[in-house]
Formats: C-alpha cells, structure tokens, sequence
C-alpha cells in the first residue's frame, strides 16, 4: 500500500528539499532577502493555495504544499537566528 504514495513523498520532498536550498542561496546573496520578506511572499502562497477554484491538480497541490512548508521553515529558522 505505501508504494502507491511514495511518489507523491518522493515529489513533496524534493520540493521541499529545492525550495528550501533556494531561499538560503538568495539569502546569501541577497542582503534583502529577510524572514519579513519572507513572509509577503508566504501570504501570496496562502492565497494561491486557498484559490483552488480551477483544481490545480494532485501533482500541483503536493508541490505547493511543499513550497508553503519550505517559506514556513526557512522564517521560523531565521527568525530564531535573528533572536541569538
């Protein structure tokens, strides 16, 4: 039963796993690139994934889930960074 899943686990993380080492590469390049800036853009994301309206699809609602999860971690480990 789990190997009907394991692509969409599979997608999620590399995702994920893309999105996540993105922000850190503009982050370092970047000066401007801040968790606050962050999270304009993680609003955006809410409301693209709130307007499902046309049905995106299983393969698009899986990596915008991971995009979403990706901006979440990236601000909530600077932010704790920022605090130290």
């Amino acid at each position: 039963m789990g190997e009907t899943t394991d692509w969409a686990d599979q997608q999620y993380l590399r995702v994920f796993e893309e999105e996540v080492q993105g922000l850190e590469r503009r982050r370092a390049h970047d000066p401007t690139c801040t968790a606050r800036n962050l999270e304009g853009i993680l609003n955006n994301l809410y409301i693209m994934d709130g307007n499902d309206w046309t049905g995106r699809g299983l393969v698009q609602d899986i990596s915008l889930s991971a995009t979403i999860a990706a901006y979440e971690h990236c601000i909530e480990e600077w932010k704790k960074e920022e605090k130290t």
